[in-house]
C-alpha cells in the first residue's frame, strides 16, 4: 500500500478518530486542526448573545477562552503522566478507572449527537430563509419550509452516513476554517460595502438572560474532546502550549469581533443566526448563507460516525454486519430529525449544549481528572484554581441548562 503523506493525514478532521493518526503533524498543521475544531457554527450566535445579555456579556468570551485554554493544558499534563494515555476517554480511565472512561465516552457521544441535531436545525433555518415560500401538502400532512428542508437535507445526508470510508468527507470538513472565514468576510462586506452600516444600540447588561449568553459563548470553545488527539499527533509536542494559546487567542478575537459587528449592524432585530439577518439581495449574503449550508452538510457524517460505531460495537456479534450498521445509522439520522423538529430553537439548544457539555468537557472534567491523576504533585494554588473552575463550571451548567430548558418549554 502507498504510505500516506503526513501533510495529507494531518489535515484530515481528527475529531472522529479515537486513536491519533500514525502520521505526525507539524505545528502549523496542528494550528489548522485546532482552528477547524474551534471555529464552528457557534460563531453564528455570538451577536445574539449580546442581544440577550448586553454588551458587558462580551467579557465572558475572553474569560471562558482563558479558562478553556488552561484546562486544555491540563489535558496535556494528564497525557504526559502515562504513555498509555492518548485520548480523552483514556484520561477518564486513568483518573477514575473504567467508570470514568465510560462516563467521558458517553458525554462525548451525547455532545456529538446533539451537534448533529444542531446541524439539522441550521440547515432547515438557512434553506428556509432562501426559499421561504417552499412547502409540502400531501394527504393531510403539511410541512412548512423549515420542516421540509430539515427532512429533505437529512435524507440527502443519509447516504454519506452509510459510508465506511470517510476520507473524502474528512478533507471537505477540513475546509471548515475556510467556510468560517468566508462567512465572517461576508458579514463585514455587507456592513461596510453594501450600505447596511453600524448602529450602536443595546443595553449594558441584562442579568436575566446572562445564563443564556454564557451557554452560547461556552459552546464556542467546545473543542476539548479533540485536543488530546491533536497533541498526540504532533511531531514536536513541546509546541502544543503555543499551538493551543495561539488558537484560543485567534478564535476569541474573531468571536468577539463578529459578535460586536453583527449586533452593531442588526441591533435588537438580531436573530439566532446573524446570516438570517443579512439582506438577501446582496451577493455576500447569498454566499454566507450557502457557506452555512455546506459546512454542516460536510461535517454531519463525520460527527455522527463515532456515535454509530459505539452502538454497532455494542450489538451482539451475529448482528455486526453492514445491513445492521445501515439500520443503526439510518435510525440515528431520523432521530436527529425528530429531535430537531421537536425543539427548533437553534440558539436555545446551542446554549443548552454550551451550558451542559462544554462546561463538563472543557472545564469540569479536565480539572477533576488532573487533580485525580496528579494528586499530591499539584501545588496548593493550582488545587484551589481547579476547584474554583469546577465549582464555576458546575454552577454555570445548572443555571444555564435551567434557563435554556425553561425558555424552550415556554416556546421562546
Amino acid at each position: 500500500a502507498v504510505q500516506q503523506r503526513p501533510s495529507a493525514a494531518c489535515l484530515k478532521s481528527n475529531y472522529i478518530e479515537l486513536p491519533p493518526p500514525s502520521s505526525k503533524c507539524s505545528s502549523a498543521q496542528s494550528i489548522i486542526n485546532g482552528l477547524n475544531v474551534l471555529c464552528g457554527v457557534g460563531i453564528l450566535t455570538t451577536c445574539f448573545g449580546i442581544k440577550q445579555a448586553g454588551w458587558l456579556s462580551l467579557l465572558l468570551l475572553p474569560l471562558l477562552g482563558a479558562c478553556s485554554c488552561y484546562t486544555g493544558l491540563l489535558l496535556k499534563r494528564c497525557i504526559d503522566s502515562s504513555p498509555t494515555i492518548e485520548t480523552y476517554p483514556d484520561i477518564g480511565r486513568a483518573a477514575f478507572g473504567t467508570p470514568g472512561r465510560i462516563f467521558v465516552s458517553v458525554v462525548l457521544y451525547l455532545e456529538l449527537y446533539a451537534c448533529c441535531v444542531e446541524y439539522i436545525t441550521l440547515l432547515g433555518d438557512s434553506l428556509s430563509s432562501v426559499f421561504p415560500s417552499a412547502h409540502l401538502a400531501f394527504t393531510g400532512i403539511y410541512l412548512n419550509s423549515h420542516n421540509l428542508f430539515a427532512i429533505s437535507m437529512a435524507l440527502a445526508i443519509l447516504p454519506s452516513v452509510w459510508l465506511r470510508n470517510l476520507s473524502l468527507l474528512s478533507y471537505l470538513s477540513a475546509g471548515g476554517v475556510v467556510a468560517t472565514i468566508t462567512v465572517v468576510v461576508c458579514l463585514f462586506w455587507v456592513g461596510i460595502g453594501d450600505g447596511v452600516g453600524f448602529h450602536p444600540s443595546g443595553s449594558a447588561l441584562n442579568l436575566t438572560h446572562l445564563p443564556l449568553a454564557l451557554g452560547l459563548y461556552g459552546y464556542c470553545f467546545s473543542g476539548h474532546s479533540v485536543f488530546p488527539n491533536i497533541y498526540s499527533s504532533m511531531k514536536e509536542r513541546s509546541q502544543f502550549p503555543f499551538v493551543l494559546v495561539f488558537c484560543f487567542i485567534v478564535v476569541t478575537i474573531v468571536y468577539s469581533g463578529v459578535a460586536a459587528t453583527g449586533f452593531l449592524m442588526f441591533g435588537e432585530s438580531t436573530m439566532s443566526q446573524f446570516t438570517l439577518n443579512m439582506p438577501q439581495q446582496y451577493v455576500p449574503s447569498k454566499i454566507a448563507i450557502w457557506m452555512t449550508i455546506v459546512n454542516p452538510y460536510t461535517k454531519y457524517a463525520l460527527t455522527m460516525t463515532p456515535v454509530a460505531l459505539s452502538i454497532e460495537e455494542a450489538l451482539p456479534k451475529m448482528m455486526r454486519n453492514y445491513v445492521a450498521g445501515m439500520c443503526v445509522r439510518t435510525a440515528l439520522v431520523l432521530s436527529t430529525v425528530v429531535v430537531a423538529l421537536s425543539f427548533p430553537y437553534f440558539a436555545l439548544v446551542m446554549a443548552l449544549l454550551g451550558s451542559v457539555f462544554t462546561m463538563l468537557v472543557a472545564l469540569i472534567l479536565p480539572c477533576a481528572c488532573y487533580l485525580s491523576i496528579k494528586r499530591d504533585l499539584v501545588p496548593l494554588w493550582e488545587v484551589v484554581l481547579c476547584i474554583t473552575i469546577i465549582l464555576i463550571g458546575f454552577g454555570c451548567a445548572c443555571v444555564g441548562s435551567y434557563t435554556s430548558i425553561n425558555q424552550m418549554i415556554g416556546g421562546s
